[in-house]
């Protein structure tokens, strides 16, 4: 994995958990993510 694709993603998780409110929000962002980092790479 390149350097920056591994800073995109370290940014994207950190902005979305600053964007929680609620542990069950969190659950659910962090699935989006996987989510959407696994389509990215397929």
């Amino acid at each position: 994995m390149s350097k920056s694709l591994a800073l995109l993603i370290a940014s994207l998780l950190l902005t979305t958990l600053a964007a929680c409110n609620t542990v069950q929000g969190v659950g659910r962002d962090i699935e989006s993510v996987g989510r959407a980092g696994k389509d990215a790479m397929h």
